[in-house]
Parts: structure tokens; sequence; C-alpha cells
């Protein structure tokens, strides 16, 4: 049995979006910005796609949509579009957290070696950000407050209504990675006080290449891509119709069967919390009181992680060990160390995502194999064998 369970890199494209994108590969394939018929056709599929997103998101108008090649494209637009903008103002201080995906955290590092000041928050041992914590950082030259959805390594969701409501009475811009959260959880931009917003379309079985930064209304962005005056001027190149047509299938089709896929995962993934906690010297990362429905990660003392992922593959189980961008580094995540756990720990780290093609006799294959893998390395481990005979204490 072969088991997919990282849905959280990425998913495989659904019917639903092969089918939508099929026409703009073969028949309807012209370029939206050429005035002919044949090339108009493609420019409604664009426009419509556009209005589609939009109204999933709760955007005010399509008008507010922009098409990107991903979530990090759309992260690094709108972080240096209002950090660039704030610099006019003299406010050249932004806010973020210890645990952004690396899109974030790096784009923020280019921005400090451009003269900007950057405040990183704690995000506790349960993986949440304190408002209280986001009021006490925010400062009279703050330009942007950036803080993800949900963490894409640990799942945990973020109290980003109350967020974006304190930065909207300090009218500070707020911008939220939501590359994890879109088209599994609801979302709402205008309910939930958001003023930029980043998705990618592979998360939810669009093909991958394609995302979406929203931007509210009074938004000023800077360009990252140069060249045409494809998306209002502010993103140069051709659109990609076939993969803006799925995005907006796949998204509409995510959102429509949303309480049916939750309702259908949330057992999986706490059948794998319930069993995989059994094994000793374990322990789950992140609070599941504000969880996405489908993600679970677990460290277990006295393993390394890769070798793990090496012997579930062998066994038919594809996992991870944090983020999928990172999977080359051998060093531990930052979203755990940044919980307070130490390095030791993190790097014995298992992150299984689930998704709604998955069922419950994968999610006991999955069961029946990680306990055997880690006991197997385990009994190879010089550490594992201190720990046992008390030369080094169990720090789990």
């Amino acid at each position: 049995m072969m088991v997919y369970a990282d849905n959280a890199a990425t998913t495989c494209v659904s019917k639903t979006a092969l089918d939508a994108m099929l026409p703009y590969l073969t028949t309807c394939y012209g370029n939206p910005s050429s005035l002919y018929s044949f090339a108009q056709e493609a420019k409604e599929a664009l426009e419509e796609a556009r209005e589609t997103v939009a109204k999933l998101i709760g955007a005010a108008s399509a008008r507010e949509i922009y098409f990107t090649s991903g979530g990090s494209e759309a992260d690094n637009q709108a972080i240096c579009s209002a950090a660039w903008s704030g610099a006019k103002k003299g406010k050249k201080h932004l806010i973020s957290t210890k645990f952004e995906h690396h899109a974030v955290l790096h784009t923020l590092d280019k921005l400090k070696k451009e003269g900007f000041e950057v405040t990183l928050l704690d995000v506790h041992e349960d993986g949440v950000v304190r408002v209280e914590d986001v009021a006490a950082a925010i400062r009279e030259d703050t330009a942007l407050v950036t803080v993800m959805f949900a963490n894409n390594e640990i799942g945990t969701v973020q109290p980003i209504r109350e967020i974006g409501a304190l930065c909207r009475e300090k009218g500070i811009p707020f911008h939220t990675d939501a590359v994890q959260a879109i088209g599994h959880m609801p979302v709402h931009v205008q309910e939930m006080n958001i003023d930029m917003l980043s998705l990618s379309g592979h998360k939810f079985h669009a093909p991958k290449g394609v995302g979406v930064l929203y931007a509210r209304r009074g938004m000023l962005l800077s360009n990252i891509i140069e060249g045409g005056a494809q998306e209002r001027g502010k993103r140069g190149g051709t659109e990609n119709i076939p993969g803006i047509v799925a995005l907006a299938a796949a998204l509409k089709e995510s959102v429509e069967h949303m309480e049916e896929n939750t309702a259908k995962i949330i057992p999986m993934r706490d059948k794998l919390f319930a069993e995989l906690s059994k094994i000793p010297h374990s322990k789950i990362n992140g609070s599941l009181e504000h969880h996405v429905p489908g993600t679970v990660n677990m460290c277990f003392e006295g393993i390394e992680g890769e070798s793990l992922l090496l012997l579930l593959d062998a066994h038919g189980v594809c996992a991870s060990s944090g983020s999928a961008c990172t999977s080359g580094s051998l060093d531990p995540s930052h979203v755990l160390l940044a919980l307070g756990l130490p390095h030791e720990i993190a790097h014995g780290s298992l992150r299984l995502s689930l998704g709604e093609y998955n069922t419950m006799e994968e999610v006991d294959h999955i069961i029946e194999v990680v306990p055997k893998v880690v006991s197997y390395l385990r009994n190879m481990s010089p550490i594992w064998e201190d720990l046992e005979t008390g030369k080094k204490p169990h720090l789990i």
C-alpha cells in the first residue's frame, strides 16, 4: 500500500481542475492581451476566474485579486509593497512571527538589508501568537504586520480576525500568508479585517505554479516582476490562463465541499494523534484546539527525522519532517525551535498531512508502520541507548 500523507506540501490536481484547464491548453489558447475574438475568449475566462476567487474569499471586488505564480511571489509582493510604501512616510518597522514560512522570513531578511527593522514575535509552546504581543510590538513607525493564517508545519491557526481588527484600529496594513488555510477552512477577508492575503493553488488540488495576491482597494502595490501591463500593470508576464482557470475551479470545489471534507478528515487526524501518542517519549507539537483539519506534527525522542522519512517511504508512507521548501536542509525546523523545543528533539519530527482523498484504511497503515520504524531506529541509536540506560535524561 502506498499512502500519500503530505498534502501540506502539495496536492494532486483534481478532475474538476483538470477538466477546467484542458480547453485553455488545447483549443482556447489565445493570449488574453490580444484584441481578436479568439484571444478574448481567454480574457473572458481570466476575468471570470478573478470574479470567482473574489467571491470565494469575501473580497469586495474582483479588482482586488492579482494572479501570481504562487504563494511565495504573493508574499514577496505584499510585504515589499507595504514596506516600501511605509518607508515613504518614514515608517520602516515591520512585525511578523518567528515561525512564518521562509517566503516571508527571507523577504523580511532582504528588507533588513535595506534598512528596515523587523520584530519577530514569539509563538509560545502551543504555536499560537498572542494578540497582546502584537499590540505591544506596534510602534508609531510600524509599516506592516504579517502573520500567517495557519502554520505549514504544525497546523496551528492564528487569531487572524483579532489581529486584523487591532491593525485596522491602528491604521497599519495587515497581511496574512493563508496558503495552508484557503480551501480547508473558512476565510473571509472583509470580515477578518485582512488587507492583503496570499494563497497558492497547489494546496487545494489546482496545479503548481499559480497563486493569488488579494490586496484590498487602496493598498499600494509595487511591482516585483516588471514587463507588460498585465494584472492592471502590477505583475508583468502573460497570464497562466490554464492554471488560473483551474485554480478558480478547484477553490470553488474545495469551498463548496469544505464541511463534508472536514467531517471526513478530522476523525482520521484525531486517530493518528491518539494512536501515535502511545509511542513512548513522543510529543504532539502545537495546540489541538486551534488547528487545521488535516495536519499532524509529532516528535519522537532518540531518532533523526531524515532516517524516519526514508524508512517510512520504504514502507509505503509519504510524509515529511517539516516544510517541503526546506526539505534539503539538515538543520532542525525553525518552527519547532520557535516553540521552544531543543535541537535534539526538533530533529526527530514527523509531519503527516491528510486530505479528503485519504482513507481510514490508509490511516491504519500509518499507525501500524510508524511505531515499528521508530522502534527500529531507536534500537540502532547510541543516543537512545544512553537515554534508556540513564546516561542522559529523557527530554520527552
